[in-house]
C-alpha cells in the first residue's frame, strides 16, 4: 500500500475499535504509518488486532474502554499521551443503531442509544480537547449516519442521536478555531459491521440484515474517507463527508 501524505506518524485514537468501522480503521491508518490506540469493551479483540498491527510492524496499544463511562475513555486518551506523546487524531466511532418504532416502547433501548451515540463522543471530545489545545493541533472526526440526515419509520431515536452528533461537532468546530483543531463529520450508509446487531426488535432485525447482506459496501469504504480527511494539509478542515453504497435510496 502506498503511503498517503499527512498520516505517517501520527497518533490516532479510535474508539469502538474492536470490529467494523473501528477495527477496518485501525489497520488502514496503521498500514499509512499512524500510530493507533484501540479502545473497545471486547479486550480480547483489540489486544488481538494490537498485536497483529505490531507484529506488522506498526506501533499499536489497546485500552478496554466503555464509552458510557466518561473515566474510561479519559483512561484511554491519557494512555495514548503517556505512551506516544501526544494525541493528533479523536475518532469517536462507537455506536449502536437499536431500531424500532416508538410504539415498540423500547426504553432501554433508548438510553443505550443516548448513552453510547450522544455521550460516548462527548466524552471523547472531553478527554481529548485539553490536549489539543495544549498542543494547538489535533482533529476529532466524529462518526453520525446517513440517518443523521433523513429519518424514517423505526429510526426516531437512532435518527436523534446521529443528529446530535452533527449539531455537537458544528458547535466544537466554532469554538476551538483559537487551537487550530479540526473537526469532521462522517456519515456512512449501509457499511457491512455489527451494527445491525444491535438491533433487539425481531421483526426490524430480519428487514436490515436482508438489506445489509444485499446492499452494504466493505468497512475500508469508511476507512479510506477517514485516510482522506486525515491526509489533508494542516490549513484544510474537511467538516462532513457523507457517503453511500451507489444503490442506496434512502
Amino acid at each position: 500500500m502506498s503511503k498517503i501524505e499527512n498520516i505517517t506518524g501520527k497518533v490516532a485514537v479510535i474508539t469502538g475499535a474492536s470490529s467494523g468501522l473501528g477495527e477496518s480503521t485501525a489497520r488502514y491508518l496503521s498500514g499509512q504509518g499512524a500510530v493507533v490506540v484501540l479502545g473497545a469493551r471486547r479486550k480480547d479483540r483489540i489486544d488481538t488486532l494490537a498485536n497483529e498491527l505490531i507484529k506488522n510492524g506498526g506501533k499499536a496499544l489497546a485500552v478496554e474502554t466503555d464509552v458510557t463511562d466518561h473515566l474510561q475513555v479519559k483512561k484511554l486518551v491519557d494512555a495514548a499521551v503517556q505512551e506516544f506523546g501526544r494525541i493528533d487524531v479523536m475518532i469517536n466511532n462507537a455506536g449502536l443503531m437499536p431500531l424500532s418504532p416508538l410504539e415498540y416502547l423500547k426504553i432501554d433501548d433508548w438510553n443505550q442509544a443516548i448513552d453510547v451515540n450522544i455521550k460516548g463522543v462527548l466524552y471523547g471530545i472531553a478527554a481529548a480537547l485539553p490536549y489539543m489545545k495544549e498542543q494547538k493541533s489535533g482533529q476529532f472526526i466524529n462518526v453520525s449516519s446517513v440517518a443523521g440526515h433523513t429519518i424514517s419509520p423505526g429510526g426516531a431515536v437512532y435518527s436523534a442521536t446521529k443528529y446530535a452528533v452533527r449539531v455537537i461537532s458544528e458547535a466544537l468546530r466554532q469554538e476551538v478555531k483559537p487551537y487550530n483543531i479540526r473537526v469532521a463529520v462522517i456519515s456512512p450508509g449501509a457499511v457491512a459491521t455489527d451494527l445491525p446487531n444491535s438491533i433487539t426488535a425481531p421483526d426490524i432485525a430480519e428487514g436490515i440484515h436482508k438489506y445489509y447482506e444485499q446492499n452494504a459496501i466493505p468497512a475500508d469504504s469508511f476507512a479510506r474517507t477517514v485516510s482522506f480527511v486525515i491526509s489533508q494539509p494542516e490549513d484544510v478542515d474537511v467538516n462532513e463527508v457523507l457517503f453511500r453504497p451507489t444503490v442506496q435510496q434512502l
